[in-house]
């Protein structure tokens, strides 16, 4: 018989390999040609298939370590979500096995379960029940809850009286009070606008930091690259890939740009002035409020150059709520068929920008002897936070540049070389 000293001091259970770990995992719909179809296989289907199988997705092995923050990526339609609800168990697999370790919080489609004719404190409750939180707790956390949702007295009024920004703020809080072990993420890191924007970043970001398990599906290669230590490519529901989020992010980008269509549209947008109240900002967040280029003595949107010969000059003046640390800026180079040629980032040059007491920024960056080769080039802007992972603002294709050349490289780039006979 064992002592209770034995007892206690006896070995510790050893915390799992694996917060998700899958083998062969596998989602098989039918497909009926016409819906009577349906009623027919449920009478006949024992004798005759009325239905045709499609793999949503099929054969996908999986091993995610705790603490690890792993991103996803693939075309729409290549079964990503579908991986994502059986994860969070609200979708069971037709083959293979899964085995999730840990609460799970999912932030993919908010307030899904929220009734409207509910208010939203009650809607707390019953939301936060859902997602596995004992009655206790969540009085324990409502003020907090309530305190980040930010959303006043309206949280005694019906849901279905909130406009759609109260009602994603709302549910942005409850679904991340829950302290979940592993946080799945599809495609919107922040929610919202505005602070509620920055401060639910903020929020995920305090959950990474923490060690929490994350898998973060998104579209945008850059954050996927920022934010994950690996990265997983699924195409027409099969693990294409999986690896580093640079090789993974590098491959699928080249598979993407494959197919790009020429488009010659250019949005360009006009000065918004640094005169404007606030510079057109909302509380929380920041604005770009002009880009000017300037070649060769001239300045404009749209400008004339020769390739290795002149420089390019562009001014990027901006304003951010003077509360908030001083913004990072990066431009986008784009050749015609929308490709990206090339980009700068202030924090990847390791520049700290500075605004005055009202939060108004400028900031000049030189490309001497323009590299690029014959073609038309836009160039994209953006304004994002001080760790250049949540951005403010994206202006899509604001300058023009169309370059000429004197010698018969081709390509998009003239790399710095040297002959030796």
């Amino acid at each position: 018989m064992l002592s209770e000293s034995m007892a206690i001091t006896g070995p510790a259970p050893q915390a799992p390999a694996y917060a998700i770990e899958a083998h062969g995992l596998g989602k098989c719909y039918g497909l009926y040609a016409r819906p009577g179809d349906r009623l027919k296989q449920l009478l006949w289907g024992r004798w005759r298939q009325y239905s045709r199988e499609f793999w949503a997705l099929q054969n996908v092995d999986l091993a995610i370590k705790p603490g690890e923050v792993v991103g996803l990526v693939g075309r729409n339609g290549a079964g990503k979500s579908t991986l994502l609800q059986m994860l969070c168990g609200t979708m069971p697999p037709t083959t293979g096995s899964l085995q999730v370790n840990g609460k799970v919080a999912a932030l993919l489609e908010l307030g899904a379960g929220f009734n409207p004719e509910f208010t939203g404190i009650e809607n707390v409750f019953m939301n936060a029940a859902i997602l596995g939180m004992k009655n206790q707790e969540v009085k324990d956390r409502l003020d907090e809850i309530l305190a980040f949702a930010d959303i006043g007295e309206f949280v005694h009024q019906p849901v279905k009286t909130y406009s759609s920004g109260m009602f994603m703020r709302l549910a942005f809080a409850v679904a991340t009070s829950v302290e979940p072990d592993i946080l799945v993420i599809d495609e919107a890191l922040s929610v919202g606008d505005g602070a509620f924007a920055r401060k639910s970043f903020d929020r995920i970001m305090g959950l990474k930091e923490a060690g929490k398990t994350i898998l973060f599906c998104s579209h945008s290669m850059y954050q996927v690259e920022a934010l994950c230590s690996r990265a997983m490519w699924i195409d027409a529901g099969k693990l294409r890939m999986m690896g580093t989020a640079a090789e993974v992010t590098s491959a699928y980008q080249t598979s993407l740009n494959a197919s790009i269509p020429i488009s010659p549209s250019i949005a360009c947008r006009p000065d918004r002035g640094r005169d404007q109240p606030q510079g057109g900002r909302t509380a929380g967040s920041g604005r770009i409020t002009r880009i000017v280029a300037k070649a060769g003595g001239v300045s404009g949107r749209e400008l004339d150059l020769v390739s290795g010969k002149t420089d390019l000059e562009i001014t990027i003046e901006f304003t951010i709520d003077p509360g908030l640390p001083a913004p990072s800026v990066a431009l986008g180079f784009s050749d015609a068929n929308s490709l990206t040629v090339a980009s700068v980032l202030s924090t990847n040059d390791n520049i700290r920008l500075t605004t005055d007491v009202h939060g108004h920024g400028r900031v000049v960056i030189l490309f001497p002897k323009l590299p690029l080769l014959k073609g038309r080039y836009t160039v994209t802007g953006f304004l994002a936070c001080e760790n250049a992972l949540h951005v403010y603002e994206q202006v899509d294709r604001c300058l023009v540049l169309h370059v000429t050349q004197e010698g018969l490289e081709q390509g998009l780039v003239k790399l710095p070389h040297r002959w030796q006979a």
